[in-house]
């Protein structure tokens, strides 16, 4: 979840340490495998829904927090398993 610190998070977020920005994402993604796991997805991590949120961020950079915050906490498991099968034929590593 480093990657929050290679996109130019600080100025999206001013006032926000790099830090503060990867503690906030984590807990959020850790909220969402929280869920994924009520829904019977028990091998999902926060890495894996980190990565599937922030793939759309790789030409743009990172967005606003309340941007990457409800695009986390809005992530459907089927919009996250079609991420995880089109990675998987890509070839990344699971």
């Amino acid at each position: 979840m480093n990657d929050a610190q290679d996109n130019g998070s600080e100025e999206e977020n001013p006032g926000m340490s790099d830090q503060e920005l990867n503690e906030i994402i984590e807990s959020l993604c850790l909220s969402k495998v929280e869920e994924f796991i009520l829904l019977g997805y028990e091998h999902v991590t926060g890495k894996d829904i980190w990565d599937c949120v922030s793939d759309k961020y790789r030409k743009t950079g990172l967005p606003s927090l309340h941007q990457i915050v409800n695009d986390i906490l809005s992530l459907k498991s089927t919009a996250f398993m079609n991420w995880m099968t089109i990675s998987m034929y890509r070839g990344a590593q699971f």
